[in-house]
């Protein structure tokens, strides 16, 4: 919608839109209000799902909307928050639908600190959170490792220098080299597919992931959550070797070990081979020292069994001290058994003579009898038990009667004497 010139002295009726049209165009026109920097403090911040920043920008009187799109946020080496005190570059309109104005936030860093060592200091706090630092996690490096891993920049001394060092300290050794920018927007996903390439190969010991010194925009890419995640979920020890001595990244932090320079790493990776020829000389001597006086101590320890007399006199040993041994020994055997004979006999004679005394023999020799009936095992225990005419069998001391009963006398109730049987032989 465009507005001619409004002329004061001519009174116009207006709608809503045709004056916030006009006044979205005076500021339009405004140069003050395109590429302004404003100072203040972040508040009301939110990230739509849309990717969009809303938030508003404060200061002790007065406060203004903004607004930063997607495409922009995306370039931002930190998190804006609330409370966060930023410089923002952008621009000063009206938004129609509301009729309020706003700001277009096209860059924005913190205001004091660098946005670089701010986006630094949140994204170590953060990993540090989630655990990448623990310790506990570290991998152990391997003492001799078969074949080393390098990413860094195909270009510059960094290469050269550890290769040198490599070949110095032992030659022969193995090296898969994976190229990679060091610097600039793709270096970190150039580093992070490295390693993660270089596990999915599994033909390396160790990793060394580095570049030489520069200032912290130039380290960047080791200051990247997706280096700092690769390097965390690498299955392979991974050494960190960027800049400088003093200079740290979030690289450092996570890997299993960190080396102040590319230099250090690879003299820390792998022993000096004339070093390690030395150690293993030195452990030869030691056990060869070690194995002579093992030797020597059983040596003595043989010739003291062989002056035993067993040896010196191996017939007197078995033939005759051995001999008399088992002639004693045989003798307390013989002893030994004729004593429990003798035990034995002892106490079967005494349970003969409690069984004599039990016999109904011995009853029967006394003058007492059995009485039966022929072929049945029963004893007659009473005149009852018998018919007159009926056959018995009579068992004597000697001997046996087989009679006919003729007649039986059964006793009364009250009777106390025994029941008398008439018998006749047969």
């Amino acid at each position: 919608m465009q507005l001619k010139q409004l002329n004061p002295s001519v009174k116009k009726l207006l709608t809503v839109s045709e004056l916030t049209v006009y006044i979205k165009d005076l500021m339009d026109k405004d140069p003050l209000l395109i590429g302004l920097w404003v100072r203040g403090e972040i508040s009301n911040c939110k990230l739509a799902a849309s990717g969009h920043l809303y938030f508003t920008l404060k200061d002790e009187q007065c406060c203004i909307r903004a607004i930063m799109f997607r495409s922009r946020c995306a370039k931002l080496p930190f998190q804006p928050k609330n409370g966060l005190a930023v410089r923002v570059r952008g621009y000063v309109t009206v938004y129609e639908r509301d009729g309020t104005y706003q700001l277009y936030a096209e860059e924005m860093e913190p205001d004091g600190a660098g946005a670089l060592y701010l986006a630094f200091a949140q994204l170590k706090n953060r990993l540090q959170q989630e655990g990448l630092f623990d310790a506990r996690r570290k991998k152990k490096l391997p003492f001799l490792p078969r074949r080393i891993g390098i990413v860094t920049s195909p270009t510059g001394a960094v290469i050269r220098d550890m290769v040198k060092i490599l070949n110095r300290r032992w030659p022969g050794l193995e090296i898969v080299f994976v190229p990679v920018s060091v610097q600039g927007e793709a270096a970190a996903g150039e580093i992070a597919r490295a390693i993660e390439w270089l596990n999915q190969a599994g033909n390396v010991d160790v990793i060394i992931a580095g570049r030489g010194g520069g200032s912290l925009e130039e380290l960047w890419a080791f200051n990247t959550e997706i280096v700092a995640r690769s390097i965390f979920n690498s299955k392979i020890p991974v050494i960190s070797a960027v800049g400088h001595e003093t200079d740290f990244t979030i690289a450092d932090f996570v890997a299993d070990v960190r080396a102040p320079t590319p230099s250090a790493a690879a003299e820390l990776v792998v022993p000096a081979k004339d070093e390690v020829s030395r150690y293993l000389k030195t452990i030869r001597e030691r056990l060869c020292r070690s194995m002579a006086e093992y030797i020597k101590q059983y040596r003595r320890r043989l010739q003291t069994v062989l002056d035993r007399s067993v040896f010196r006199r191996p017939a007197q040993e078995i033939c005759f001290s051995r001999q008399q041994q088992v002639d004693f020994l045989h003798q307390r055997l013989i002893q030994a058994i004729n004593s429990t004979l003798e035990q034995k006999q002892n106490g079967l004679a005494v349970l003969a003579g409690r069984l004599e005394t039990l016999s109904p023999l011995a009853t029967l020799a006394r003058g007492y009898s059995i009485c039966t009936k022929p072929g049945t095992p029963g004893v007659i225990r009473s005149a009852e038990e018998v018919n007159s005419g009926e056959s018995v069998e009579v068992k004597l001391h000697r001997g046996s009667l087989l009679c006919l009963v003729e007649d039986s006398r059964k006793e009364s109730p009250m009777a106390e004497q025994k029941s008398e049987v008439k018998l006749s032989g047969g």
